[in-house]
């Protein structure tokens, strides 16, 4: 490993260089072990530890079949599907890998009793396989999280609809975060020059979600002048649904749980701001019973911010404590975009609220290749910045995983794999020094 990272960086090495290094048998990886899935069983969602399910482990390298690419990866990040497979919620994602690999024979590979995680990544290409020609040895990349085998015709319109669509590192293995990952050609992107690798490696995986859920056709079709309501507006998702909200001449309601998260979503632009715990907000009266009178009070905070306009597009990902008030809040012809449901599946809301006033409820799930380009490329133009907060090491991935878990980041948190520190693989310093205010917005919280 250490003839590969001398060769990223002395930033000399060329594609023969990288090509000609010898790749190790083995490299470090996060790892959850299949013979531990039920290792919190009888405990609840909060009292399970991501610190005591994820390891470090010394993995071999996989091997490298048609399509796909090793890379040395710099540097990753932690999403809350990490932290879902670190403890085994909803179901253990070694169900994923038995699944994938009953598929193929090449796809026997992701089938082992360790699921090496991580959805996200910024590094250097080692080696190709047959049949990629877009991408070689010693390319600087960032890589998105969507892994499509496309031999479906259901795919080749939306790749997100392809019948083999997974998301890498979640529900394959040899993921980000690691020294060494296994990815499809088609999930490569240039990395951004004015980004350092933690900083590049950040974004992916939200990113490109927001922007698909927000943005895209296939979301919600954002338009200049709508009224967005952004749950969790500071975090790692609303975080850039209030960039692209900004950047799109949007109105970002912004929902947050404190002020030190109201006075980041200030700080990104936003002018309307509502602290749902100082409003005191209570959507449910006990554990089975909505109540609608909170749903009411909130729907007229939101007035107040906005002239008297009522939302146009509500940006969701918190799921059952929040969607009743969704539906209730969003405009008649208004649209409730859904990506997950972190406070829990089973979402209920008065449906006379949707059918009467004819509101859509769209779910969006991660993003095509083309969004996730699109997504990157806005990056890399510094017109939507990294939400980074804080960066831990490989070794202390538990860690990381444990303060998602428990809502204690701000943004995303990053972990550095192979690079020994933070701050390395800046290549366009003058663009970084336009932007580094916004790039270092979430650091100086």
């Amino acid at each position: 490993m250490k003839d590969i990272l001398d060769a990223i960086q002395s930033q000399s090495a060329t594609a023969a260089d990288f090509a000609a290094l010898p790749l190790p048998d083995s490299y470090r990886a996060i790892t959850v072990h299949k013979d531990e899935a039920e290792m919190f069983a009888g405990l609840t969602t909060r009292e399970k530890d991501p610190r005591k399910s994820l390891h470090l482990d010394q993995v071999p390298v996989p091997e490298l079949g048609p399509g796909e690419a090793l890379v040395a990866v710099m540097a990753s990040s932690v999403n809350y599907n990490s932290v879902w497979t670190s403890i085994f919620e909803p179901v253990s994602t070694f169900s994923f890998l038995e699944r994938y690999g009953r598929l193929s024979e090449l796809t026997k590979r992701h089938d082992l009793p360790y699921h090496v995680i991580g959805s996200d990544l910024a590094g250097v290409v080692l080696r190709t396989g047959p049949g990629v020609n877009a991408w070689k040895p010693g390319d600087e990349v960032v890589a998105h999280c969507l892994s499509v085998e496309l031999e479906s015709s259901d795919g080749h319109n939306d790749t997100m609809l392809d019948p083999e669509q997974r998301i890498w590192g979640f529900e394959t293995n040899f993921g980000g975060l690691a020294e060494i990952a296994l990815v499809k050609s088609n999930q490569l992107m240039p990395k951004p020059d004015h980004l350092s690798w933690e900083e590049a490696a950040s974004p992916g995986l939200v990113n490109s979600t927001a922007y698909r859920q927000l943005v895209s056709q296939n979301g919600a079709g954002m338009k200049q002048g709508d009224n967005v309501l952004i749950w969790g507006a500071s975090g790692g998702l609303g975080s850039y649904a209030t960039q692209f909200a900004l950047a799109g001449g949007a109105n970002p309601i912004c929902v947050v749980s404190s002020p030190e998260k109201a006075d980041i979503c200030r700080a990104m632009g936003a002018t309307a701001v509502i602290d749902r715990n100082a409003e005191g907000y209570k959507f449910w009266k006990d554990e089975n019973t909505q109540d609608p009178r909170e749903w009411k009070r909130f729907g007229s905070k939101i007035r107040e911010l906005t002239g008297g306009e009522d939302i146009d597009i509500v940006f969701e990902h918190p799921g059952r404590e929040t969607f009743g008030a969704s539906v209730y809040v969003t405009r008649k012809g208004g649209t409730i975009t859904t990506c997950a449901s972190t406070s829990g599946y089973m979402h209920q809301y008065d449906n006379r609220y949707l059918w009467m006033s004819l509101k859509r409820i769209v779910g969006s799930h991660f993003a095509n290749y083309r969004e996730a380009w699109e997504a990157n490329r806005l990056v890399a133009k510094g017109k939507i910045h990294p939400t980074l907060s804080k960066v831990y090491s490989l070794e202390d991935t538990g860690q990381a995983a444990y303060d998602v878990h428990r809502n204690l980041h701000q943004g995303k948190v990053g972990v550095l794999a192979l690079a020994p520190e933070e701050g390395l693989g800046v290549r366009d310093h003058e663009l970084r020094a336009t932007h580094l205010d916004a790039i270092n917005r979430f650091r100086n919280v």
